[in-house]
């Protein structure tokens, strides 16, 4: 039997996917926290599930129910909790502000609450987000950089990041943050820009669409791959004291590069397909994200694998055999 447990909130997304793949090849009992109406048919945690049986198991809760959390906590009995849930998706933070607060924000506090309470050791670990920054007043962005949100989800996450400080602080837990800068993956929500030009890409090429419309083509940011990403967090959970790190790849580039990549790999011009749509520009934009990632790098020996060209082209790929007609790519 596996020796430790580690609960994931968070489970069904990009993220939760490829921890839950680590910590199972590591040896853990994976624990994940679904929400009660959640359909996973066909979802990647379910084919996670059957692979591996017995060593993922899920379990209903929500984080605006803290009886729940108490209850998911007594289930579980987890040595570490990675805590990945929240509404993290910016344009839907500002069409629903209240509701990313109370499962972004107070949803922090309602967990670190239940495992206060409880009193086990376990070691804690946040998702944050270099979106804390705002419109940074220095590049690239370190653990030192102030931190300015511009939007409600990054509001949202900066009082769950100064929880995890306060916590660690006045109760001792091992509670770490890993501010994560825009990280990528062909699990990539829908709703997300990076998504949503690799399946243009792949849907244009096979003759299955004309366009795609984006909004801002020149923000930039430091786009990682997922799979890296997780690494990080869990040499965060097994380092002896806990802190706070800047998890980057130091490098940026605009949405625009990222069109070029995408259909150039499947013999486009983004050019001639990508349109642009003033109704999809942000209320407030950020104009550029780049991090500094030498804490991670010195301390947990952390380093990224993933260069940009190769994640685009990845997410491309996964997007034509979804398709499985498409045609080949470059």
């Amino acid at each position: 039997m596996p020796e430790k447990s580690a609960l994931v909130t968070g489970i069904t997304g990009q993220d939760g996917g490829y921890l839950t793949e680590l910590l199972i090849g590591k040896g853990y009992t994976v624990h994940g926290m679904i929400r009660p109406t959640a359909d996973l048919h066909g979802s990647r945690v379910e084919k996670l599930g059957r692979a591996f049986p017995g060593r993922v198991r899920l379990h209903s809760a929500d984080l605006t129910d803290t009886s729940s959390l108490s209850m998911l906590m007594d289930k579980s009995e987890p040595a570490e909790v990675c805590h990945l849930a929240g509404q993290s998706h910016v344009q839907v933070s500002f069409d629903l502000p209240e509701y990313t607060g109370e499962t972004t924000g107070l949803g922090t506090l309602r967990l670190l609450e239940v495992i206060r309470r409880r009193g086990d050791h376990v070691r804690f670990y946040l998702a944050a987000t270099s979106e804390l920054f705002g419109e940074p007043e220095e590049s690239p962005q370190t653990e030192r950089t102030p931190l300015r949100p511009v939007n409600p989800y990054a509001a949202a996450k900066l009082y769950a990041f100064s929880l995890v400080g306060a916590y660690r602080r006045a109760y001792g837990l091992h509670a770490s943050c890993g501010i994560l800068f825009n990280h990528e993956s062909p699990f990539r929500g829908e709703n997300y820009v990076t998504r949503k030009i690799a399946r243009a890409a792949a849907e244009i090429a096979a003759g299955r669409a004309n366009e795609v419309v984006l909004g801002n083509l020149e923000a930039r940011r430091d786009w990682g791959f997922a799979g890296d990403y997780v690494e990080a967090m869990y040499l965060m959970m097994q380092a002896d004291t806990s802190d706070d790190y800047v998890i980057a790849t130091g490098e940026s580039h605009s949405v625009r590069e990222f069109c070029h990549e995408a259909f150039a790999h499947v013999g486009l011009d983004y050019r001639d397909y990508v349109k642009q749509d003033a109704d999809l520009l942000r209320p407030v934009d950020i104009s550029e994200t780049r991090g500094d990632a030498s804490k991670a790098r010195r301390r947990l020996g952390w380093e990224p694998q993933v260069a940009f060209a190769e994640l685009v082209r990845m997410m491309v790929d996964k997007e034509v055999e979804r398709i499985g007609d498409g045609p080949s790519v470059q």
